[in-house]
């Protein structure tokens, strides 16, 4: 016996993300590790654990919003922590990138959400999520080879919808949103629309409205899972404020808000809300309860297993 089979699990922040992991944590019974990171002179990342991971089940937590400077961090800790000793290191990550390119569009076109799931499935032992962008693959298993948990945040969601708005028209801004939108609508208790999009660009969407009448007495929410360049909620806003309604209230999963796109989007919106998947001021929605409870079955798998091997 090393006196390192009852200590707790070990949640560890990568930059940036203490808020998410201290809450994760509080919910898991967990210990909030640290680990010390900086830049060289000539850039490259050095990293150091000042809570030891020996013997530990680790979760790091990251949210992989702009992901390419935080990738290499996340893969140096996940390797010294297994070098040090830790018995399995997961992965939390409220936001997980690299989804969008799930097919090659154009001859030539690299399918970087495969690469990119190889290489994350090389180094985690498990991963949870939130809401991945999941189009063309029905699940994550599709391309990850990993145990890996997506929740969903339509619960939390819902919950905030119906404790702060007051006759809900939920409107999914495209046909792919319907099935999300309608979840919400439904565990709003409140009727929902969906438009049709066309995108011509990363910035040139153009939007088809349906009929909304007999809605004018509602307050419609715009719902999406993710929201970056924002010119879908964008364009949907304006048809709909055209359209004879209110402006809407904004409601998305991620807040990636690339440049501009918060600003322009709050000149036609009512209001702009988020969870805390991606930090950011328009944070107002936590999923912190259904991730916790995700990474918990992780945990609890990991302790079993170690019960059995001794």
């Amino acid at each position: 016996m090393t006196g390192l089979e009852n200590l707790p699990p070990l949640l560890i922040p990568l930059p940036g993300n203490d808020k998410m992991a201290e809450k994760v944590a509080n919910r898991l019974g967990a210990e909030l590790g640290k680990i010390e990171t900086r830049r060289f002179p000539d850039e490259e990342t050095y990293l150091r654990f000042d809570t030891s991971p020996a013997g530990r089940s680790v979760g790091l937590v990251c949210t992989l919003d702009r992901p390419d400077p935080k990738f290499l961090p996340l893969i140096f800790a996940a390797c010294s922590a297994r070098c040090l000793g830790a018995s399995r290191v997961g992965l939390i990550a409220p936001y997980l990138c690299y989804m969008r390119q799930d097919k090659s569009f154009q001859p030539g076109e690299a399918i970087t959400s495969a690469t990119f799931a190889r290489s994350l499935s090389r180094e985690v032992d498990w991963l949870a999520t939130v809401d991945p962008h999941l189009h063309r693959y029905a699940s994550l298993d599709a391309i990850y080879s990993i145990p890996t948990r997506a929740i969903a945040a339509a619960p939390a969601v819902a919950q905030w919808i119906r404790e702060t708005v007051e006759q809900p028209l939920l409107v999914g801004p495209d046909i792919e949103s319907e099935q999300w939108v309608s979840n919400v609508a439904e565990l709003v208790g409140a009727p929902y629309q969906v438009l049709r999009k066309e995108r011509f660009g990363d910035r040139d969407v153009r939007i088809s409205l349906p009929d909304t009448k007999g809605f004018g007495e509602r307050t419609p929410v715009l719902v999406d899972d993710i929201v970056s360049s924002a010119q879908t909620m964008l364009e949907t806003a304006r048809q709909l404020h055209a359209g004879g309604l209110p402006r809407p209230i904004c409601v998305a999963v991620h807040a990636l808000f690339a440049g501009d796109s918060f600003a322009n989007l709050k000149k036609n919106s009512a209001r702009i809300v988020t969870t805390n998947t991606v930090v950011h001021f328009s944070n107002a929605i936590d999923v912190s309860e259904p991730l916790a409870a995700a990474v918990a079955e992780f945990l609890s798998k990991a302790s079993s297993r170690m019960v059995g091997s001794r």
